[in-house]
C-alpha cells in the first residue's frame, strides 16, 4: 500500500472550478486539511494579485494548480514561475499541475513544475464532459444549438472528475511522484455526436451547426467577450482543436487501475433536469 501524506494544508487553487470542487470535497471527506484557492476564499487568490500569494501559501504542504483561463494564454508561463518560486520559498513540498494536452505553452509551464525541485505530477487534459453541463458550452445546449466551428473532428472529452479522482491520489501519497498523466475520455466523440447523445438525455433535440472560424470570433467580439477571451477561443478552436488530441490515451487506467467514465455515465450523473430546454442565447452566437 502507497504510504498515505498527513501534514498541514492542501491549497486547491481553482477550487470552485469543474476539477477543484471536486478535489476540495474529496480530500475534505477524507479529513485532509484543505485551503480554498479562490478570489473569495478566507485567504484569497488570484493569479492577478501576486502580492496575495504569500498569506494563500502560508503552511501549505501541498498545491494542485489549475491556472485560469488556461496556460496557453500569455504570461501564464511567467505566473507559474513565480508561483513556484514562492511556494518553494513558503516551504511547499508538492505540486500537482493540471495541464493542457497538445499545447507547447501548457508544456512549457510542465517543465516550470518538473524543475522546481520539490515533488510533482502533471495531468495533461483536453475538453471536459462539463463544458456542455456547466460550461461555455450549457447556453447553446438549453438553446438547441451546439453552434461551433469544429467540423467533424473527433475529441475524447473526459469527465473532470477522473482528473479529480486523479489529483487526490496524487496530493494523499507518494505512488504518483514524479508521473505525468495525459488523459481521455474512453472514446473520442465528434461535437456532433455528443449533441445526438445530448438530445436523447435531454429529451429535446440538439444539433451541431458548423459556422466559419470568422463568424464564432465575430459573435464573441459584438457578445461582449474581453479580447483575451476572443484570443483564447480563437486558440482552442483553430489549434487545439484540430485533430492532434483525437487518439485516446490510457492516462486514467494507469492512474487508477480502472476505465475513465463514459459520456452515457456522466450523463446519468446529472440532474433530471440539468438539460431542459430554455430559452437562452449563447454568448458566442452570431
Amino acid at each position: 500500500m502507497p504510504q498515505t501524506i498527513t501534514s498541514t494544508e492542501t491549497l486547491v487553487i481553482g477550487a470552485t472550478g469543474k476539477t477543484g470542487r471536486h478535489i476540495v470535497h474529496q480530500l475534505q471527506a477524507a479529513q485532509h486539511p484543505v485551503r480554498i484557492g479562490s478570489r473569495h476564499a478566507e485567504r484569497p487568490f488570484s493569479w492577478q494579485d501576486r502580492g496575495g500569494w504569500p498569506h494563500a501559501l502560508e503552511n501549505v504542504r501541498a498545491a494542485y494548480i489549475a491556472y485560469a483561463p488556461d496556460l496557453a494564454v500569455p504570461g501564464a508561463q511567467a505566473d507559474i514561475a513565480a508561483f513556484v518560486a514562492m511556494a518553494r520559498e513558503a516551504g511547499v513540498q508538492q505540486l500537482v499541475l493540471l495541464s493542457g494536452r497538445g499545447e507547447a505553452e501548457a508544456q512549457a509551464s510542465e517543465d516550470i513544475v518538473r524543475n522546481s525541485g520539490l515533488r510533482w505530477t502533471i495531468i495533461r487534459a483536453s475538453w471536459f464532459f462539463q463544458n456542455f453541463s456547466e460550461g461555455a458550452f450549457q447556453p447553446m445546449v438549453l438553446a438547441g444549438e451546439l453552434a461551433l466551428p469544429v467540423g467533424q473532428t473527433p475529441e475524447p472529452f473526459i469527465d473532470a472528475r477522473d482528473i479529480a479522482d486523479i489529483a487526490v491520489a496524487a496530493l494523499t501519497t507518494h505512488k504518483h511522484d514524479g508521473a505525468l498523466y495525459e488523459v481521455t475520455g474512453p472514446q473520442a466523440l465528434t461535437f456532433s455526436a455528443i449533441a445526438e447523445l445530448i438530445s436523447a438525455r435531454a429529451g429535446h433535440p440538439v444539433t451541431h451547426i458548423d459556422i466559419p472560424h470568422a463568424d464564432f470570433l465575430h459573435g464573441a467580439r459584438q457578445a461582449g467577450l474581453p479580447a483575451d477571451h476572443v484570443w483564447l477561443l480563437d486558440y482552442l478552436f483553430s489549434t487545439v482543436l484540430d485533430g492532434r488530441n483525437s487518439a485516446t490515451t490510457d492516462g486514467v487506467e494507469r492512474a487508477l487501475g480502472r476505465q475513465p467514465r463514459s459520456f452515457d455515465a456522466f450523463a446519468a450523473s446529472l440532474p433530471e433536469n440539468a438539460w431542459e430546454s430554455a430559452p437562452v442565447e449563447s454568448v458566442v452566437a452570431t
